[in-house]
């Protein structure tokens, strides 16, 4: 599992360049929130610095001249800066609220870009498949990956801050001495050994804090892998419904499973074991330096080093301090914590994509004249030892329908997949106008398609932008499209429905999912609107690959004939298993054992009474026969 493997040591380097990948990544995700962080950081933290320093300012003016001109000239200067320094806290904290709220949408954003340009071989790839589910199932349970360097980062540079503002209000506290000669305890604390004391037990305190939060992290690992994989089963159960889940009682499953995981495994227990030590020993470090540095200033002001003010100051800031240099060592620790969860997420992101893309363009040709040809192609998919399929040699030219028949596992889908170039052959070429289709741009090659796949996808849009895979489109041609794919009268009674509010069917959304006047479709009227989107596209090749599975031999064959009407101007294949929906096309290639064992049209093949295209279709005669 993901945070097991990558918990190997790393040097400071390593880790530090894994956090900074992250920063920049969100940087990109969200190009001003860090601008906006680091200036909020800046005034949060140094308000209370500047609210101290200016009480110690009127403490010490009380205490010795006691001015009121100059008493009235600090309040007002502590009320305004005090204001000015709020507004613009509050100014730049409204901008990372408003951020924080497109956090997750655009990291959502983010992953599908960057998986847009995945190879479709680790889209197949279900360890892929599984190290998406785990990245996310991580960042639900426990926050872990980007959102933790978003707030670990900025809660180390208001840290490191902190100890700016300290040292910089402190250092003299260390460097000035009281008149006179002093023994014993009060003489060693007006002597420089006592400040160099003080500084090392600061940081021994700050080397402490680090070591007992990298404890406190390796202590924690192996509960949060645990936590994140419950967190992906309560995800998986949790969007679980439907019909079979009432009749079979399923829910009761679910219920016992939920159940298990709220047992409070013994792991858990060590878990919150661990916390609870090592927050104690922390805790306990920094009390007592905190008592430590106090007796140093309280000894300080009795032998009058500085004044009652001086002393507010001090005690105040090295306060700060003690707690900032505790905060980083905290902040470091949990960012190595969390950097096993980033390599992960950056192993994802670097997966390799080695096809080639190509330089040619396509040729733009007004007679859409092109010819593909699949010259002794052989194909293995990765990790596989069979092929897939076998010394492959085919030619189709725009115009032709194409019909590929075969059973299950001969072939058939994997040939569509080489042809729209989701995958490249493992042999052979495929050549489109006689050049191999890999040297083309890979954009331009791929607009030649409008596929439907057998699993094609709708999208929870409006039924519009379903269609143009677009939120501007071209109505008519939306509506021309449905019509054309048999929706007609599905779009008419939609028009006219009375008790909708939303008039323009278009806008409404497929399916109740988000939208309470969503539209209801079939699984016969959705294979239609998966259709019409391959018309909107009005590419050359059209390529349906037993889209309509679902639906009984008469209706899939009225399907296939209507459509075969719609694209008669361009190339079509076809694949299907009942061999009726394939008897308009031109040409018939049998697949079988991922070999063409056969092609020609259908009255040539069938009556060949020992072939493959002859058995298949005289096993299925009972249900074309009335």
């Amino acid at each position: 599992m993901v945070w097991n493997d990558n918990m190997r040591k790393r040097t400071l380097r390593e880790e530090w360049r894994l956090i900074w990948r992250g920063v920049k990544i969100l940087n990109e995700i969200l190009p001003h929130y860090w601008l906006y962080q680091m200036l909020c950081t800046i005034t949060e933290t140094f308000s209370p610095y500047f609210g101290l320093y200016m009480s110690t300012q009127m403490v010490n003016e009380l205490a010795g001249n006691c001015d009121y001109r100059r008493l009235l000239q600090l309040a007002g200067i502590t009320v305004t800066g005090g204001l000015l320094i709020s507004i613009v806290t509050k100014l730049l904290q409204s901008r990372i609220t408003l951020c924080d709220k497109f956090v997750y949408s655009n990291h959502e954003a983010y992953l599908a870009d960057i998986q847009n340009d995945f190879q479709y071989e680790h889209l197949e790839d279900p360890d892929v498949r599984l190290r998406r589910s785990e990245i996310f199932a991580v960042a639900n349970a426990t926050g872990a990956g980007l959102s933790n360097v978003m707030q670990l980062v900025s809660s180390l540079l208001k840290d490191i801050l902190g100890v700016v503002f300290s040292v910089s209000l402190t250092v003299s506290m260390f460097t000035m001495a009281a008149q006179g000669e002093y023994a014993g305890v009060l003489g060693f604390i007006n002597s420089p050994a006592s400040a160099m004391v003080i500084l090392a037990l600061i940081v021994i305190n700050a080397f402490c804090s680090i070591k007992v939060s990298a404890a406190r992290a390796d202590g924690q690992q192996k509960a949060i892998g645990k936590l994140a994989k419950i967190n992906t089963r309560y995800n998986v159960f949790g969007r679980l419904w439907g019909a079979d889940m009432i009749v079979f009682d399923l829910y009761r499953i679910v219920v016992e499973e939920f159940r298990k995981y709220q047992l409070r495994p013994e792991w858990v227990g060590e878990m919150e074991k661990v916390t609870v030590k090592y927050n104690f020993l922390s805790i306990l470090l920094n009390a007592a330096l905190n008592i430590c540095v106090f007796l140093f200033i309280a000894a300080k002001a009795f032998i009058g080093v500085f004044g009652i003010g001086s002393f507010i100051l001090y005690q105040g800031t090295t306060k700060r301090f003690i707690e900032a240099v505790a905060g980083i060592a905290a902040d470091i620790g949990r960012l190595r914590q969390n950097n096993p969860y980033l390599v992960s997420l950056y192993e994802y992101l670097d997966l390799p994509n080695d096809m080639y893309k190509g330089t040619l363009a396509v040729e733009k040709r007004d007679d859409i004249d092109y010819e593909i040809e699949f010259r002794d192609v052989s194909f293995r998919y990765p990790g596989a030892d069979a092929w897939a399929l076998h010394h492959v040699s085919m030619k189709f030219r725009i115009g032709d329908k194409l019909a590929i028949v075969g059973e299950n596992g001969s072939g058939k889908t994997t040939f569509i997949k080489l042809l729209c170039r989701l995958y490249d052959p493992t042999e052979g070429k495929i050549l489109l106008n006689g050049i191999d289709i890999t040297r083309y741009r890979y954009e331009e090659y791929m607009a030649l398609f409008s596929v439907v796949f057998q699993d094609y996808t709708l999208l929870d849009f409006p039924l519009g932008e379903n269609v143009a895979i677009s939120d501007v489109y071209d109505e008519t041609k939306v509506r021309d499209c449905l019509i054309r794919a048999g929706l007609g009268d599905k779009l008419e009674s939609l028009d006219n429905d009375p008790e909708v509010k939303e008039k323009d069917t278009l806008k409404r959304a497929i399916g109740r999912k988000y939208d309470s006047e969503g539209i209801d479709f079939s699984g016969g009227e959705k294979q239609k609107i998966a259709l019409a989107r391959a018309l909107y596209k009005d590419a050359p090749f059209v390529v349906l690959d037993e889209p309509t599975a679902a639906l009984d031999p008469i209706a899939e064959a009225a399907v296939y004939e209507n459509f075969n009407v719609l694209v008669e101007n361009k190339t079509s294949v076809f694949i299907s298993h009942r061999l009726s929906s394939c008897r308009f096309c031109d040409s018939i290639a049998v697949f079988d054992h991922g070999q063409l064992i056969q092609q020609g049209s259908h009255d040539a093949l069938v009556v060949d009474r020992g072939g493959k295209y002859s058995q298949l279709w005289h096993a299925q005669a009972q249900y074309y026969e009335k």
